[in-house]
């Protein structure tokens, strides 16, 4: 990246403008809050409160020219082995697709992913129409949803944002620890005769998914004795048929992924059985239709100054790779959507988080931000302390939707009002001048409103991006969720680097293993001392509570 025309003019650019104000700027451009704002359907992405000018973005979308971004869509939504560590294509695009075109390896995925979907529909309706019951006879009553990482929070994000949309009848649950306590404490809340397990695994091999689904299928048998009726109750999704069959799953109750869907991608396939049974097929679907409507607009929209994700990741680029800012704060402002932030963290960070390019290479700049965040409302009260006047400026992305539905006016006047005046705040701050008029003319005195002003200075100028949704709904949640997946593509290419690998999780579980053994056997390999004096303890404590 540094070694392209575009990114000297970039840095060149940068140290003339960097020291400007944002609030400046709206002064100059009268028409600024319009002319850096896009519209999709309903979905209003405002940018204009970023240190960016049109020739910041003409010297971004230079540089992503010269990346070959174009192209590189192309490849994406063709079906190319995008993921060139492990020669695969990443194809999530697929399965949102209408008209759907797209062989793999001479072999019609599209027909395959139609009879997924047909097959979950199906299920679904047996289950709602109390056609597939549990082995006494009784009607499903609840859904635990056994994955981690992609395979969890992608559906429990759902699930949660959409629980009005949720079709009465049947409750949600999800299991992603395997801190033994979570999963003990909710089967004690469960009846086994009225309770669907969907075990959500890729491989059928993640040893947290399979701890967890193990102990799901022993608590079941405790009480079910016959190993037949474990047919009524578990379900998989996955792309491994044998330990399917293994674990004692009927292979017709198996709901079938590919390799080209990668984990943190995975929700809108049947990893999203679990999402489909809460709110139904024809909410899934539609939750389908809103992330479609995203790619169409990501692959169709050339004039890339018009294109949101790719405005959006340039953003990102200008704001890690010139202003050193080291992480991204999302922040939504409705509370359905608290969980959004760990789930562009997985999306993110697993994506984008290498130092290494496509080649192998070691890179010479930084790559993707730490992404944090919660809940606005909540934040305001608690982190949002050192957003405003701490000693590091972290860029953020606040989320409101301004439908009251499902709120009222009267609420959803205060959450509006709050979303958009932090955003002006981190904008234009307070300067030490006015803090002091302020306090003066409330009655403090000189000397005290001196020292009090200094205290009550707000620097501003920190940027913030506004994403506005017309509504919360499963449209506008899977519009959401592929704006981010497609400006996490547009990143990886500009910094070159292979967005659907993530063998940086490997390390650690592989050394799991080992230790895991050690503790097994009794026996402490060869670790450092400290791993070692810790794994001692562990199993002298161990003995001590048997």
């Amino acid at each position: 990246m540094i070694t392209k025309p575009a990114y000297k003019e970039l840095q060149q650019h940068f140290e003339n403008t960097y020291s400007r104000n944002i609030s400046e700027l709206f002064t100059l451009e009268h028409n600024r809050a319009k002319d850096f704002s896009l519209n999709l359907d309903g979905l209003l992405f405002d940018f204009s409160k970023n240190n960016i000018s049109e020739k910041t973005l003409n010297l971004l979308i230079k540089l992503a020219n010269q990346s070959d971004l174009a192209n590189k869509i192309t490849s994406l939504f063709s079906g190319d082995k995008v993921n060139n560590t492990e020669k695969r294509a990443a194809l999530h695009i697929a399965l949102r697709a209408k008209n759907c075109h797209i062989r793999l390896d001479n072999h019609d995925i599209c027909s395959d992913i139609k009879q997924v979907f047909a097959r979950m529909a199906a299920f679904t309706d047996r289950v709602r129409n109390k056609e597939h019951l549990g082995y006494t006879g009784k009607a499903i009553t609840d859904v635990v949803n056994i994955g981690i990482g992609g395979s969890d929070l992608g559906p429990a994000l759902a699930c949660e944002v959409l629980a009005d949309y949720a079709i009465k009848g049947i409750k949600i649950h999800f299991i992603s620890s395997v801190d033994g306590y979570q999963i003990n404490h909710l089967l004690t809340e469960l009846n086994p005769a009225t309770t669907l397990f969907i075990i959500a695994s890729k491989t059928f091999t993640t040893s947290e998914t399979m701890a967890n689904a193990v102990t799901a299928r022993e608590w079941f048998l405790a009480q079910a004795q016959q190993v037949e009726y474990i047919q009524y109750h578990f379900v998989a999704a996955s792309t491994n048929k044998q330990k399917v069959a293994e674990f004692g799953i009927d292979i017709n109750n198996m709901f079938e992924f590919w390799d080209f869907i990668g984990g943190r991608y995975s929700m809108f396939s049947a990893i999203g059985l679990s999402i489909m049974l809460y709110i139904g097929s024809e909410n899934f679907y539609q939750l389908l239709a809103g992330a479609r409507a995203m790619d169409e607009h990501f692959v169709n929209t050339k004039e890339l100054r018009y294109n949101i994700p790719v405005i959006m990741a340039l953003i990102g680029v200008w704001h890690i790779n010139f202003y050193n800012y080291a992480s991204l704060v999302i922040s939504p402002y409705n509370t359905r959507l608290a969980k959004l932030p760990a789930y562009i963290q997985q999306l993110e960070m697993e994506s984008n988080g290498k130092s290494v390019n496509r080649l192998g290479e070691p890179l010479n700049y930084k790559t993707c931000p730490i992404i944090w965040g919660g809940n606005g409302i909540n934040g305001q009260h608690a982190y949002y302390q050192l957003l405003h006047q701490g000693t590091s400026i972290n860029p953020m992305d606040i989320i409101v939707a301004f439908s009251h539905q499902f709120s009222s006016t009267i609420h959803q006047d205060i959450l509006v009002a709050n979303a958009l005046a932090q955003a002006e705040a981190f904008m234009n701050g307070k300067s030490y001048e006015d803090a002091l008029a302020e306090l003066i003319s409330s009655g403090v005195s000189v000397n005290e409103a001196q020292f009090l002003a200094k205290h009550k200075l707000f620097k501003g100028n920190r940027p913030t991006n506004m994403l506005v949704l017309k509504e919360i709904s499963p449209y506008y949640l899977g519009m959401l969720i592929a704006l981010y997946e497609h400006k996490t593509f547009t990143q990886g290419v500009i910094w070159n680097i292979n967005s659907f690998d993530q063998m940086g999780v490997e390390l650690g579980k592989q050394l799991a293993k080992v230790i895991e053994n050690d503790i097994a056997t009794n026996h402490v390999s060869k670790h450092d001392s400290s791993t070692s004096s810790l794994i001692d303890k562990y199993i002298k404590c161990r003995f001590d509570s048997k």
